[in-house]
Formats: C-alpha cells, structure tokens, sequence
C-alpha cells in the first residue's frame, strides 16, 4: 500500500513520516481495551507538509459502521497521545480517519471475479 493516496508527488521525507506514524498509532491501537477496535487495521496515513493533520486510512474487516467510526473518534485523544511517546515531531497532528477505499474496491473486485467464476463452473463440469 502506497504511503501518500492522491495528492501529487511523494517526498522520501513524507513517506518516511507517514510511515512512522502509521506503525506508531497501529502499534497503539492493538493495545486499546475497546471491543470495537479489535479487528481495525491502519491500513495507511497522510500527514500533511506542516504536520499539522493526518488522514488515517483504516479497514475493518467488512465492517464500516457508525459504531466503528465513534469508537475511532473516542479512541484518538489515547492515539494521538501514543504517537507523542513514540515519535518525536515537531507538532503532534490531528487524527482524522477515513475508511479505506482500496480494500472494499477490492472486495468488490473479487466478488466480480467470483460470480463470473462460479457462473462458468456449471458449463465447465458439464462438457
């Protein structure tokens, strides 16, 4: 998965910080004790140039919901305060976090490739 998602050109600096900050926060996140979280995954991270704010991409193994998003949402203050012990930066951004749109495409793609697959079977066994 690349480190930056849509916005031009990727510095080696970015991409090491982005990087730093996804394994720093997916690291805080196995230790938190809410049942919500158990099977979120930081699937990648976008800190802006000044450091201010970071999208934090996740996925949730078929999960997307509102109590997902709310558990996230009580669970950054922890998060961000676990990224300050484990990383020395300049400003401590602030966490937003965005649902992984690659891994539902994904999931999608090979549902397509399934129903095509499981469609020919039939003609397939039966020649």
């Amino acid at each position: 998965m690349t480190a930056t998602r849509g916005s031009g050109r990727q510095y080696p600096r970015t991409a090491r910080i982005n990087e730093v900050v996804r394994e720093a926060l997916a690291d805080a996140l196995e230790r938190t004790s809410d049942p919500r979280l158990a099977m979120v995954t930081i699937t990648g991270v976008d800190v802006t140039r000044d450091l201010r704010h970071a999208k934090v991409y996740y996925a949730a193994m078929g999960r997307h919901d509102d109590d997902l998003a709310a558990a996230l949402r009580s669970a950054t203050p922890f998060l961000r305060s676990a990224l300050g012990r484990q990383v020395r930066m300049k400003w401590l951004p602030e966490l937003e976090f965005v649902l992984d749109p690659a891994i539902e495409q994904g999931q999608r793609v090979e549902e397509i490739l399934r129903t095509i697959r499981d469609g020919d079977a039939p003609e397939d066994s039966g020649s």
